[in-house]
């Protein structure tokens, strides 16, 4: 399995015409950075920093005890499409406390990855909530922390999710598995570029 600590870095060309911009999004420690991390083409640029005891009366804990920094702004990747386009990720800050920068990340945003923790699922509503009312186009990915498996008819029930929204499950930590993830979400981008182009348009009478 490709991980978050091999660092083969494939170097980057010194240009290119299109910079295209992808957020990760998520509950606290989710893990976002870990995936920026495993599939970024250079050395992310992140603001972790290391969580002390004056944050424990802030931020939920619950199910993630282990976890000894957080991110504080954003996380920074870069990923080579071809030798004309980049995409420029994005991992958003998780605690409740930071989300008012999540709609200036959303600004200019191609699409989204919602990265869900099962075992803190409610963190998730608030980021499909705003993805959905600024009309970003978002899949849902699970990060697998091996804990009980659900169905993915649980995991839409659970969070209201439309039928057309992709659904998958990942390892953040592996660079394949992140890379699939990204797939998914420009194929899902394209899908629905291409209905919005076959869709009759309205004559004003």
């Amino acid at each position: 399995m490709d991980s978050a600590t091999s660092d083969t870095r494939t170097p980057l060309g010194a240009s290119a015409d299109n910079g295209l911009k992808i957020v990760v999004v998520g509950g606290f420690g989710a893990g976002k950075t870990t995936m920026v991390r495993s599939v970024s083409e250079i050395r992310p640029l992140n603001t972790e920093e290391t969580m002390t005891q004056a944050g424990e009366a802030v931020d939920d804990l619950s199910g993630v005890h282990g976890k000894t920094s957080t991110t504080v702004a954003f996380d920074f990747g870069r990923i080579t499409l071809d030798s004309h386009n980049v995409l420029y990720l994005f991992g958003a800050p998780g605690q409740e406390r930071f989300w008012f920068l999540w709609d200036r990340l959303f600004s200019g945003t191609l699409g989204a990855v919602v990265l869900v923790d099962t075992r803190r699922i409610d963190d998730s509503w608030y980021a499909i909530d705003r993805l959905e009312k600024l009309g970003t186009p978002f899949i849902v990915a699970c990060n697998d922390f091996g804990g009980p498996a659900f169905a993915p008819e649980q995991i839409r029930e659970a969070l209201d999710l439309d039928p057309h929204v992709p659904l998958v499950t990942c390892d953040a930590r592996s660079r394949e598995s992140s890379k699939l993830v990204l797939i998914t979400l420009v194929e899902h981008i394209q899908t629905l570029y291409a209905d919005q182009a076959r869709a009759p348009r309205q004559e004003l009478v």
